[in-house]
């Protein structure tokens, strides 16, 4: 217990419990009847109804200093400041007589921008998932963490639509003139996380860093490979090679120093997470230290049943980044080589690799396309073609065309080749076709990485317009071309006239803020194949 003073937030000098190491967090959980102990050593914790994130439910704060920056409209909600004031009033006054769990930390980490933070909670685990997620000071550090941010988060606290302006008794609230985040009605963690990521997305990009939803990692050559894609593409999976060290699993910066991670920890899918193919994923979940979200376990052995989606589809290991054995310990590396699209495409049309120019990448990372796979939002239980601006658009707060221009620019100036990796279906549409086998994604990966697609041979996608090459080590030449997978080519023909025709759709919000360039890299409506 130390005396911390939480007067500057309402909440007056008190006692809280600050700082905690893994094991005292593990017994304040525990004591508080809010998780078990997992065989080899996990802590594991159930979110209850809210199994995912609750997008509708973040509101930014409306106020002069970001009226003009913040991209209003369906991702972007506002609330009027007198609003979040009432609300606030009445948390503090929630908190008057509980226990409170403060962490400090950081996110960033390039000292140059890095960020100090602090995070309330209510209950043991969210905080012991945040020390998970985000990079912890030194003692020394922390002796002089100043934070910049706060995060109050208290998931027993219900909000009043009628007169809060909330959407629900669920609220995300980043309110950037008080410095404060306000998160309540939901036990998911990965609120904590995002929120954190929206907020970076909002401060970096004003210095010139460009903030991004994708893993990283380094060849043993020391070229940087980035892997962009929303939740359930392969990220995580794709990025953790054994031949090639981690930077970080899911969010990232970049800045002219180079890439850095924003985070100190992963935040891993345990669905029928299988050891064999992911062994280095499969050990740190499986690790005292974890934290397990919605696993469903053995109530005696306290075993895990990792193929069970008893509870949901999006069952989820938070663990420290230095569980795996083969990452970059500082969490930063060199400008990169090499960037991959990931999506999981529900038509089935996609090439499952393909080479893009400067301008398609910039379309398809503004696009965004993918499907939702069930259990990353409430309410999605099959698969969904989604358009997701930046491969991230919940936490996107600026503009996309200001990501964009950032990722261009950086492109050009390191002269970086991109690529686009379908992870989703093959030889037909969600629910005749099949699932992208991991192995031949696996092996385009490590091909476009050792540089073995750079001498084959390509052909132009008549619809899509991408460079789709004709060969590739331990991929047969019918599932590099899409359309020869499909036993019925007439319906191929026109399932990829469909997905075109989302494409062009979806794109035409951006048209009066890019280049011709840009424009005509999108698939072709109307080609005949």
């Amino acid at each position: 217990m130390k005396q911390i003073d939480l007067s500057e937030l309402g909440l007056g000098q008190r006692q809280v419990h600050w700082n905690l190491t893994t094991p005292l967090l593990y017994e304040e959980t525990i004591r508080h009847q809010q998780g078990w102990l997992g065989q080899d050593g996990q802590l594991i914790v159930n979110t209850g109804k809210f199994t995912g994130r609750s997008p509708n439910d973040k509101f930014f704060i409306d106020e002069p200093g970001c009226h003009d920056l913040v991209d209003w409209g369906k991702v972007n909600k506002p609330l009027a400041s007198e609003k979040f004031e009432g609300l606030w009033k009445r948390v503090q006054a929630y908190l008057k007589d509980r226990e409170l769990f403060v962490l400090d930390c950081y996110a960033g980490a390039d000292p140059d921008y890095r960020l100090p933070f602090r995070v309330i909670t209510e209950d043991a685990w969210h905080n012991l998932f945040a020390k998970t997620m985000f990079i912890e000071g030194t003692p020394e550090e922390l002796e002089t963490h100043v934070p910049e941010y706060t995060v109050v988060n208290v998931p027993n606290f219900h909000a009043d639509p009628a007169i809060d302006g909330t959407a629900s008794s669920t609220f995300i609230l980043v309110n950037f003139a008080r410095k404060l985040i306000l998160i309540g009605g939901t036990s998911y963690a990965g609120e904590i996380k995002k929120s954190i990521f929206t907020l970076l997305n909002y401060l970096l990009p004003q210095k010139g860093v460009l903030g991004m939803h994708c893993s990283a990692n380094v060849g043993q050559d020391g070229t940087c490979a980035l892997f962009f894609g929303l939740s359930g593409t392969g990220k995580t999976t794709l990025s953790a090679d054994p031949e090639r060290p981690l930077i970080g699993d899911d969010e990232h910066g970049w800045s002219d120093n180079g890439i850095f991670n924003f985070e100190g920890g992963c935040y891993a899918k345990m669905i029928r997470l299988s050891r064999s193919a992911e062994p280095e994923i499969w050990a740190a979940a499986h690790s005292f230290g974890t934290v397990l979200e919605n696993v469903v376990f053995d109530p005696e052995t306290r075993a895990l049943d990792l193929d069970s989606e008893e509870l949901t589809e999006n069952t989820r290991a938070a663990y420290p980044i230095s569980l795996l054995s083969n990452v970059v310990s500082e969490g930063r590396g060199p400008h990169p080589k090499q960037i991959i699209l990931l999506t999981a495409d529900a038509f089935g049309v996609l090439p499952p690799v393909a080479r893009l120019t400067p301008e398609q990448a910039m379309y398809h990372f503004l696009s965004g396309y993918t499907a939702k796979l069930a259990g990353t939002e409430r309410g999605v239980t099959e698969p969904q073609a989604t358009f997701s601006t930046c491969f991230g658009a919940p936490f996107m707060v600026l503009h996309p065309t200001v990501y964009a221009n950032l990722l261009g620019e950086r492109i050009q100036r390191h002269d970086v080749t991109c690529w686009l990796v379908n992870t989703g279906w093959t030889g037909g549409q969600y629910g005749v076709g099949n699932r992208m086998p991991i192995a031949h994604t696996r092996a385009l990966v490590h091909a476009i990485l050792d540089g073995q697609l750079d001498g084959v041979d390509y052909k132009t996608d008549p619809i899509f317009g991408v460079a789709v090459p004709q060969s590739a080590p331990g991929v047969p030449a019918s599932v590099l071309n899409p359309r020869e997978s499909w036993a019925d080519k007439a319906a191929y023909d026109q399932q990829a006239q469909k997905l075109a025709k989302l494409f062009a759709a979806n794109f035409k919000q951006f048209e009066a803020k890019v280049g011709p360039a840009i424009l005509q890299a999108g698939p072709k409506v109307g080609v005949t194949v």
